[in-house]
């Protein structure tokens, strides 16, 4: 490798760039020019380190985001991935990554261009939300070229070091919020009486296994064992309603059931609407066939909050300017937190006193640091109080 200046004239001035000429580690000859001898330097450094590892990538050789997008996008089809998640993906790329990207060659990606990337997506209305996962589709698309041989770098992956619990923290958000995110055991006692046939046995099995709505609605007789009294989760439905097995390892597993719905369950079967007998479901619509997420949330559920007067105002105001009340508890996912918090809570008040282990157990989460990111200050009521000095009493006789 080499470093050498060249001079020519323009416009009648003097003009200085500095050239970087080396072969790669195939042998082939590139040619490199930069303004400043500085930037020269740098480079022949660097690219001398790759050449003798055999991972260096010249300019010409690698492509543009967009490019790059579509080789990841293909193989995360080819894998067989979910659709839900590959349409997903699909979105990213075409919503958020290509319109500030997509020009841009895989070699001009540095931790700088990509903090300028998400400021980008923050000042043009993306949430937070959203902009963490438009980051991790972007990490994956670069993974995926490196394993390609298109680009040395990762900087989603360099901006990333050292900064992975920070990363956890953002995705898992904020603590969930007794009265806020979850029901009081108060407001679930008056909601419950209300209830009636099929909306009832739904709900009592969302309150008393915290399953997924996706799980609920693939849920099938045959996975009930009525005998002991479990329930076995091995498959869910996605928002098309298409059959599949649980995102990761952890989803699959088996939760004890309460005789209040193992008898809830066995009275439902008899009335239970008889369809495919592949389907087999056990909250079907009406002919058989898997139900819509979204008409369990506004027909079975989001309406019972609000008849018993448990609602909050929405953004949608009514034609006095006032706000439309609505559920105060608007998604499904309340009561899988309820059931988190049930487990979690100490017999006296009222729960089952579960260890963390045994609550990422149940719920299936992939791991226990989800677990505790989410519930770890319900944990605190353990270990307190009267239990912490009847524990003394018994140490000192």
């Amino acid at each position: 490798m080499s470093i050498r200046e060249r001079k020519w004239v323009s416009g009648g001035a003097e003009k200085t760039a500095w050239v970087v000429d080396y072969f790669d580690q195939n042998g082939k000859r590139h040619i490199k020019t930069f303004q400043k001898k500085k930037d020269a330097r740098d480079f022949d450094a660097g690219t001398r380190i790759q050449v003798k590892d055999k991972i260096h990538v010249a300019d010409r050789d690698t492509v543009t985001i967009t490019a790059a997008g579509k080789l990841w996008y293909d193989a995360c089809v080819g894998a067989g991935l979910e659709v839900s998640t590959t349409k997903q993906y699909e979105q990213h790329l075409r919503l958020h990554i290509n319109p500030f990207l997509g020009t841009v060659r895989l070699n001009e990606m540095t931790v700088p261009k990509v903090r300028q990337f998400l400021d980008d997506l923050r000042d043009n209305g993306r949430s937070p939300a959203m902009q963490r996962a438009v980051r991790v589709s972007l990490g994956a698309l670069l993974s995926d070229a490196q394993e390609r041989g298109l680009v040395v770098r990762n900087p989603v992956k360099e901006m990333g070091r050292g900064k992975a619990r920070s990363r956890s923290a953002a995705r898992h958000e904020e603590p969930v919020v007794v009265g806020v995110d979850l029901p009081f055991p108060e407001e679930i006692r008056q909601v419950m009486p209300t209830l009636t046939g099929k909306t009832r046995v739904f709900w009592m099995t969302a309150i008393f296994t915290g399953m997924r709505s996706s799980e609920l609605r693939g849920l099938r007789w045959r996975d009930i064992d009525f005998k002991g009294a479990e329930i076995n989760v091995s498959q869910r439905a996605n928002m098309w309603k298409a059959m599949g097995s649980p995102k990761t390892k952890a989803g699959r597993r088996t939760i004890p059931l309460v005789e209040h719905l193992v008898k809830a369950l066995t009275d439902w079967r008899q009335e239970c609407p008889k369809g495919d007998p592949d389907l087999d479901l056990v909250f079907p619509t009406g002919i058989g066939t898997v139900e819509d997420h979204n008409n369990i949330v506004t027909r079975w559920y989001q309406p019972h909050w609000v008849a018993v007067g448990l609602t909050k105002p929405s953004s949608k105001l009514d034609k006095d300017g006032k706000p439309i009340m609505q559920a105060k508890y608007t998604g499904l996912h309340a009561l899988r937190h309820f059931y988190a918090s049930w487990c979690i809570n100490t017999p006296a008040d009222g729960g089952l006193g579960l260890s963390a282990k045994v609550v990422q157990d149940r719920m299936g989460h992939s791991s226990i640091q989800v677990t505790l990111d989410t519930y770890s200050h319900l944990f605190k009521k353990a270990g307190t109080g009267e239990a912490m000095n009847s524990a003394a009493a018994a140490l000192l006789g």
